[in-house]
């Protein structure tokens, strides 16, 4: 599903990933872990086709985005879903909106999926905050939108960007199990975090894999957990 042959990316003359080597499998769950500024969100913006690496190959369900064009890359990127860790709700829209807001760029109706997203809603806990503006939720709230936004057009791939460092650990566990339910529906799931306990509890649950950045190279295993 995801392979990645020697790549490399950088920016002002430093370079963040080198010579990343490895694959992962459909329907696996990985942690990116590493220290600030190690590249770890650089990874799943490769990832994610934010980015398209300097050299070497990325390739997602047998396409090379460095070889589409804008149409392929956007088909491509449906087939994912990303979480931020600043959430990226837009403060215009409701809760509602901004989880049917990527129905509505791909051009699907809105109406025509009702059901769908009112069970999405529930699933993550916010059906009595569908009317409410980001700026009334609380972290975990916007959190636990954005990941229902994420999964709304059913990507096969789930990106999660520190997903738990703006929120305290009893809401950490509960979009833990939000990402750990949608690994047992098939869906891959890699998140970046620096929170040791939420790896620990993933692997238990799981049996995550860990992939450690570090000076620009990945590794598996975590010698620290």
């Amino acid at each position: 599903m995801i392979s990645l042959d020697m790549v490399r990316f950088g920016y002002d003359g430093r370079t963040i990933l080198r010579d990343l080597t490895m694959s992962i499998a459909p329907g696996s769950f990985h942690f990116v872990t590493g220290p600030s500024g190690a590249g770890k969100t650089t990874f799943l913006r490769l990832l994610s086709c934010e980015r398209l690496a300097d050299s070497g190959r990325v390739t997602l369900f047998n396409e090379d985005p460095a070889t589409l064009d804008r149409k392929g890359i956007s088909a491509l990127r449906r087939r994912i879903g990303v979480v931020f860790q600043d959430f990226r709700l837009l403060d215009h829209l409701t809760v509602l909106e901004n989880i049917a807001l990527p129905l509505r760029v791909t051009g699907r109706r809105v109406e025509a999926h009702q059901g769908d997203i009112a069970e999405l809603v529930a699933w993550v806990g916010l059906s009595g905050r569908v009317s409410a503006f980001p700026a009334q939720l609380s972290a975990g709230e916007k959190q636990r939108a954005a990941i229902a936004r994420a999964v709304i057009n059913a990507p096969e791939i789930i990106l999660a960007d520190e997903p738990t460092g703006n929120i305290d650990s009893e809401m950490g566990e509960r979009i833990l199990r939000l990402l750990v339910e949608l690994n047992g529906l098939g869906k891959t799931v890699l998140v970046a975090t620096h929170d040791l306990g939420l790896i620990r509890s993933a692997r238990t649950s799981v049996g995550a894999r860990i992939l450690r950045l570090a000076d620009g190279t990945l590794s598996q295993g975590a010698s620290e957990l």
